[in-house]
């Protein structure tokens, strides 16, 4: 019984990497003026975080961001900025499993290296307003788990289980947001790669905000619509999502 668990879990790996691939190798949505996820990568990274778990999620997204990015080529510097893909996969998995405090660590040392950056007191705060957003359903989730045991459910159904999933969903794309932004920023690559003045890269600013908090938008809609089935088709799999 525990070698077909085991050989299911790798089979299931692998279905997920070949999904990765293809949703990476596939331009996005016509949304794309701040360059953030030209392909589809952004609907599937919760969905393996959720089923796969935090480590065997990340790696078979970065398979699949490699390989997806080698097929639908976006430059040399995409290869960088998309490792925040299988990061956030990680979180979602971290968080949908109740374990908060690599996702707070890894919210606040990035913000604070965004906002200890000079050049990030030129650019318009709202520009990231979903990200802040993302660190406050953190924050409070931090709160409401420390204060009620059972409030972190995940197996659970119906609403709260939805709940639980839009909020994997949201806070690990942020959290691939933020290690784009921390590439670009702190990392200085806006001069260095791109050669941006500080108006150009204002008008990125503007534009991100409206599109990162739309692509997370569809991509929270379609993970609350297709996650609980899939979640239900693991565990009749005998495959446990949460260690008990």
């Amino acid at each position: 019984m525990k070698k077909w668990k085991e050989a299911s879990f790798v089979s299931l790996i692998a279905v997920f990497a070949a999904f990765n691939i293809v949703c990476d190798s596939l331009m996005g949505p016509l949304l794309d003026i701040s360059g953030v996820w030209y392909s589809w990568i952004f609907i599937a990274e919760p969905l393996n975080g959720i089923i796969l778990g935090p480590y065997a999620g990340f790696f078979s997204s970065f398979i699949g961001v490699m390989v997806g990015h080698s097929i639908y080529f976006r430059g040399s510097p995409e290869f960088l900025f998309t490792l925040g893909a299988p990061i956030g996969v990680m979180i979602s998995g971290l968080i949908f499993r109740g374990k908060w405090k690599i996702p707070l660590i890894y919210y606040l040392a990035l913000l604070g290296a965004y906002f200890v950056t000079p050049v990030s007191w030129q650019l318009p705060l709202w520009g990231m307003w979903d990200v802040y957003l993302a660190f406050g359903c953190l924050l409070a989730l931090v709160v409401l788990m420390k204060k009620w045991k059972g409030f972190w459910d995940t197996k659970s159904t119906g609403v709260r289980l939805l709940h639980i999933v839009a909020l994997c969903t949201f806070i690990g794309l942020e959290a691939d947001v933020l290690f784009r932004i921390f590439i670009l920023v702190p990392g200085q690559t806006y001069q260095s790669i791109y050669a941006l003045d500080i108006s150009e890269l204002q008008l990125w600013w503007a534009a991100g905000a409206i599109e990162t908090s739309t692509k997370a938008a569809l991509s929270i809609l379609v993970n609350t619509m297709v996650t609980p089935s899939i979640i239900k088709a693991v565990r009749k799999m005998r495959l446990r999502l949460v260690k008990n």
